[in-house]
């Protein structure tokens, strides 16, 4: 009988046979208009470019996995407007705790307060929408998948008991990679992209961690879960925020893919979204946003107007006063919803097949660059 493998052999095997990927195709947030990523990734098919490797963060986390789960475009599509999905986004509830008044009153001091995450934030408790337990996947297929999904998340390095004490200068995330094997060789060893002096004194790790562990859907759960929006998410006894912790992983794409495939965003706003980014990770997304911008990329996809093209989505927040609540706003009928993310894919398809016609190396017409978008020069 042949003796047992050592401990952690298999990985050194991987370690040694893994090669890059041929196309590595970033999904970068979207919230819930996720679906243009759905024809994207149809749009890179068509053009013969199809991606061997999905990097998404937060709402593009959904997309990532249905398009590991479901064979084809005509299935994936169908799914993106399916009864499930409709349901999912009906489920998701205000939080009963959180009041419409105090949230006004905590983003104002966010505002307010230019200090970079100057205390340890509290995100067990202080969200405004619970998660429905159920996300709306379809099942895994039983054959071997023609493109692997790797998921950007957050793990926290601090307790509940730990909230609202001065940070100092102490790191309060890690970034956390859930991925194959073979994309876990190829960061093993990597620093996490926020290490570089450039972004100042935040709150991330060094270190970058890898999961091959977690199963898929977990893992988009756990990428979904954006600060302020929803709680925390457990899992294998860590706590998680959603991918927003590294939202254009440029870099770790760089390692992982021969080309990389991204687009070209719209800036964050400053009232809400920033003063976010500033208190819970101490970072300036926009800064972020422009640098990223300014990096190599094969394809550029242009979506820095997709606020104007896709107005609709499929939910929005209402302030509702009487109630002291914020709501989400859903499509007044399941037909609506399947009109909704109609719109959002035949966006993504007609953005990725526009980037995908362009000539190498002739740059894209950007629709709607500023200057909290545009690449620091």
């Amino acid at each position: 009988m042949p003796a047992a493998a050592p401990p952690g052999l298999w990985y050194v095997v991987v370690m040694i046979q893994a090669n890059k990927y041929q196309r590595c195709m970033v999904m970068a947030g979207g919230g819930s208009r996720f679906g243009i990523y759905l024809g994207m990734y149809a749009a890179a098919c068509q053009a013969g470019r199809a991606p061997d490797l999905l990097l998404a963060s937060c709402g593009s986390a959904i997309a990532a996995t249905i398009i590991r789960n479901l064979p084809d475009d005509a299935q994936r599509r169908a799914w993106l407007s399916s009864p499930q999905m409709y349901r999912f986004w009906c489920d998701v509830k205000s939080a009963r705790h959180t009041g419409l008044v105090g949230t006004l009153l905590r983003a104002a001091k966010r505002k307010l307060n230019p200090g970079r995450a100057p205390t340890i934030p509290d995100l067990f408790s202080d969200y405004l929408f619970e998660m429905p337990h159920k996300l709306p996947f379809p099942p895994e297929p039983a054959a071997p998948a023609a493109v692997d999904v790797a998921i950007i998340a957050g793990r926290l390095l601090f307790e509940p008991a730990e909230v609202g004490q001065p940070r100092g200068g102490r790191k309060l995330f890690a970034e956390t990679v859930f991925c194959p094997p073979r994309a876990a060789a190829l960061l093993h060893g990597l620093e996490a992209p926020l290490s570089d002096p450039r972004w100042g004194q935040h709150a991330v790790a060094r270190t970058l961690l890898t999961d091959s562990t977690a199963p898929l859907s977990e893992a988009a759960r756990i990428s979904i879960a954006d600060m302020i929006y929803f709680p925390c998410q457990r899992y294998a006894g860590h706590h998680y925020i959603g991918g927003v912790l590294d939202l254009f992983p440029i870099e770790l794409a760089r390692h992982l893919g021969e080309e990389v495939m991204m687009e070209f965003k719209e800036a964050f706003d400053q009232t809400f979204a920033i003063p976010a980014w500033r208190a819970v990770l101490g970072l300036d997304g926009n800064h972020r946003l422009r640098y990223v911008n300014g990096q190599r990329a094969e394809v550029r996809i242009d979506t820095s107007d997709v606020s104007r093209a896709l107005a609709r989505e499929p939910v929005r927040q209402k302030l509702v006063w009487r109630h002291n609540r914020i709501r989400l706003d859903m499509p007044h009928s399941y037909d609506e919803f399947v009109a909704t993310m109609e719109q959002q894919w035949q966006y993504g398809y007609e953005r990725g097949m526009e980037a995908f016609g362009r000539p190498a190396g002739q740059p894209a017409a950007i629709r709607n660059a500023t200057r909290h978008s545009r690449a620091l020069l």
